[in-house]
């Protein structure tokens, strides 16, 4: 059995072969990774930060393995809740190749215009504490997959799906042996605490820098066209029957983008804090018609971090379409 140091984060089986892990990202149930297992091989889809890593390698140990027996790294896409580890993974999984869209590709071969990006929207002392230092990984250990590519892991089929919407190098990971979808972003953010009789609460991450509403919607129609039994969310977990849910979601997009066409003409600088009281109004509202019986300081804080990010990037989406095309 192999021995480790590391600690081991708190994860469970969602589905076979499926460990959905908690990566430990501002709180408890905010954001996930998921570990595949089919016999010895495995493949992580999404990392977590880099100092999630010591804690996946403690579940490497946990299920009696070591990082030798990772196949795949595959982020959905490069943003640093998703991929912030994939570097240090990677150094550490020697025989592992990192698989992500092509446009993500290059952020991280060489992660320095990621670094100051999201030391942009996040602050530098807050991306210091919140995510650490990222690595590179070498390019010869990447491959930018073309849409609908498929990986095998030990006899099991994984394909490649192109999804913009949430962000232009967006990619969904279907599962054969599973029959679920591994969704990053693309089919929303559903906290388990939201949770009511009437199932999963879901709504639209629309985070700096990319949001394309129109874009979104196709690629939930290319999604949905795989009949997926179950959609596994980084943040946070198992959504079973995604076609029956994929509604919320999809009003969800065209809601907030709608408000923030209400508040195009406010006056800078105040117009994304405008955005930001709208939706925050709009999803506690939106939350409560679902059955959240929580109180509102307890929503707020579980939605603090969205409310900031979709403010930020609906306020950029305005910036784009206000400027001339050529």
């Amino acid at each position: 059995m192999p021995t480790t140091d590391a600690p081991i984060a708190h994860y469970q089986a969602v589905a076979d072969g499926v460990f959905c892990i908690e990566t430990g990202l501002y709180r408890d149930g905010l954001a996930a990774c998921y570990l595949l297992r089919e016999r010895d091989r495995l493949a992580f889809i999404d990392t977590g930060t880099t100092k999630t890593v010591p804690s996946l390698l403690g579940v490497i140990a946990d299920l009696g393995l070591t990082p030798e027996h990772v196949d795949f790294v595959i982020p959905t896409h490069v943003h640093l809740d998703h991929a912030g580890g994939a570097g240090a993974l990677m150094a550490a999984c020697p025989n592992a190749t990192l698989v992500t869209h092509p446009k993500g590709a290059p952020h991280l071969i060489d992660p320095a215009k990621l670094s100051a990006g999201a030391s942009a929207v996040y602050g530098e002392d807050a991306f210091a504490r919140d995510f650490g230092a990222l690595q590179p990984v070498p390019e010869a250990r990447v491959i930018a997959a073309d849409d609908g590519q498929r990986f095998d892991l030990a006899g099991r089929a994984l394909s490649f799906i192109h999804t913009p919407g949430h962000a232009n190098h967006h990619g969904c990971i279907f599962d054969a042996g599973s029959g679920g979808l591994f969704t990053g972003d693309t089919f929303g953010i559903s906290y388990r605490a939201f949770d009511t009789e009437a199932g999963p609460w879901l709504f639209a991450p629309t985070t700096p820098v990319a949001f394309d509403p129109d874009t979104w919607q196709r690629s939930l129609d290319r999604m949905l066209a795989l009949e997926p039994v179950a959609a596994f969310l980084t943040h946070y977990g198992r959504i079973d029957a995604p076609a029956q849910q994929a509604e919320q979601l999809r009003r969800s997009i065209r809601d907030l983008a709608a408000i923030a066409l209400e508040h195009a003409d406010a006056p800078q600088p105040a117009r994304k804090d405008r955005i930001k009281e709208a939706i925050t109004a709009h999803l506690l509202t939106d939350a409560r018609g679902h059955g959240c019986t929580l109180d509102e300081p307890r929503m707020r804080d579980l939605l603090a971090v969205d409310l900031e990010l979709n403010a930020q990037g609906l306020e950029v989406w305005l910036q784009r379409r206000e400027k001339p095309s050529r």
